[in-house]
């Protein structure tokens, strides 16, 4: 398909007569084309089309097009009838009144081109653009972000489910792809066993026997791999996504003792949830669990403009697995911001965004103030304000020593890494001092205390930052990112956006 289309800057006459006399109190996507003219141009999809082959549809007007679309929840049939009988759609695409539209399978086609050229964010970034140029957005303003679930389409699956329905779907997949070669397997009893799909309600109950099943199951996956990567089998068999799901699958699941034997590993030799695939129909979907909710899917970070005097809009998304933790997002979200001119001044956020080694970051790379509290203490001795917390020890880094305040220094000074394998430098006091302190009940539950802190910049930058969210101007500036959940909450009642497409 080639792009010949015209642009669509000018609107037919007769189609601004008629508008303007049905409307004549104005309406929303009039509005939109006199404030903005034509949002698109044709020149930013022509490197997605050939200069070759049949002309196509103007993609200018399908970008517009799957945006009303989305708005006003809209299937493919009903926004291809939209454009052919509403008088605001054909003022808002220049259409003329008799334009007849075109077949709904355009729209699914125009989808398709962009997700395969990588141009997801073509749209969304030539709105901001124009927003920018209508000083609707600035650089150097505040903006807010925050974080929401997105549940996977597809069904929350046991890992004997899981199991059974990899296998299940890697045999349904050769059925199409390479029935004749599947035959040769000679197993009548695959048949039976994988004929319906696995649930739970059809599954043994009791531990044994489903032990029993999956060891089963894992055999029958086993021989179905082997048999795949002989050397008589096609080569190309190998390479089926739904093979490579199934080996993947095997080797979480399944593991051999040393006598050779196939056996289902426990539930502690699996491997973590950021790792773990979940259904054989979505690699990428994850379990997780925050705040008391659990889910299998994703999760969607949006961050939105916050100025007083100006409106509030979406400036970036992202969606990284369940299982990605929020500071991981952190500087993703001011690179994309960055490359479309319009990072902050101030970004706010809430606490899982933040920590010491990005906040000093932030500040030094891009000059933002990264707004929002900062992990507290959560020992003991902080939590409950009594005995000595670590910000009570007086700390000498060039003497890499530390004073308690019962005026006895430490007697080592170890780096290492957290279990989230960031720098940290634990710190240990002798047991002779400690057995003897009058504070001791108060400062350490052990036979002598210690004390893990950041390195140097990150410990005081740390520190600066917990002082300074005691203060009522950081209370009042952080109270701005409260208005990120109306942007939230406007998009999962309008856009869905806790459910995958």
């Amino acid at each position: 398909m080639s792009l010949n289309s015209p642009l669509f800057s000018v609107i037919p006459e007769e189609t601004v007569r008629v508008a303007k006399a049905a409307f004549p109190k104005g309406n929303r996507s009039l509005l939109l084309r006199d404030t903005f003219g034509p949002l698109f141009h044709h020149a930013d999809f022509q490197h997605l089309f050939s200069h070759t082959g049949q002309p196509g549809e103007d993609p200018a007007r399908l970008a517009l097009m799957t945006i009303l679309q989305f708005a006003e929840r809209l299937s493919d049939v009903q926004a291809a009838d939209a454009v052919r009988s509403r008088i605001d759609w054909k003022y808002l695409l220049a259409l003329p009144l008799s334009d007849v539209g075109f077949d709904p399978s355009v729209l699914r086609e125009f989808r398709t081109r962009l997700v395969d050229g990588n141009a997801e964010y073509l749209r969304f970034d030539t709105l901001l653009t124009q927003f920018r140029e209508q000083k609707l957005l600035r650089a150097r303003g505040r903006q807010r972000s925050d974080a929401t679930h997105v549940l996977a389409a597809v069904r929350a699956l046991n890992r004997l489910e899981c199991v059974g329905s990899t296998l299940r779907h890697a045999l349904n997949s050769l059925a199409v792809v390479a029935p004749d070669w599947l035959l040769t397997l000679k197993q009548p009893a695959w048949l039976e066993r994988y004929e319906k799909r696995f649930e739970d309600e059809r599954l043994p109950e009791a531990a044994a026997e489903r032990t029993a099943l999956a060891t089963e199951v894992g055999r029958d996956g086993s021989s179905f791999l082997t048999a795949v990567i002989a050397a008589d089998a096609p080569d190309w068999l190998r390479h089926i996504p739904a093979i490579e799901t199934l080996r993947r699958v095997w080797l979480q699941n399944d593991t051999w003792t040393e006598q050779e034997r196939l056996r289902w590993r426990t539930n502690e030799e699996t491997p973590p949830a950021g790792q773990y695939i979940s259904s054989p129909y979505d690699h990428d979907c994850r379990s997780s669990q925050q705040r008391g909710l659990t889910w299998i899917g994703y999760t969607v970070h949006v961050t939105a403009s916050c100025d007083a005097d100006l409106p509030h809009l979406m400036t970036n998304v992202a969606t990284t697995m369940a299982t990605t933790a929020d500071d991981a997002v952190t500087e993703g979200m001011h690179q994309a911001l960055k490359q479309r001119d319009l990072l902050p001044e101030i970004h706010l956020t809430d606490t899982g965004y933040i920590d010491a080694e990005l906040r000093i970051a932030s500040e030094r790379r891009y000059q933002r103030d990264l707004l929002g509290p900062v992990r507290g203490d959560d020992h003991r001795q902080a939590k409950e304000g009594k005995g000595f917390a670590a910000a009570d020890f007086l700390i000498d880094w060039e003497a890499q020593q530390v004073t308690c305040p019962a005026a006895k220094t430490s007697i080592s000074w170890t780096p290492a890494l957290d279990n989230r394998g960031s720098p940290v430098i634990k710190i240990k006091f002798s047991m002779k001092d400690c057995q003897v302190c009058i504070h001791r009940e108060a400062c350490t539950d052990g036979k002598r205390r210690s004390v893990t802190v950041r390195p140097q910049e990150q410990h005081e930058a740390l520190q600066a930052r917990r002082q300074r969210q005691q203060t009522p101007d950081f209370k009042r500036a952080s109270a701005k990112r409260a208005g990120v959940e109306g942007t939230m909450s406007q998009r999962v009642r309008s856009g869905d956006v806790r459910h995958a497409r």
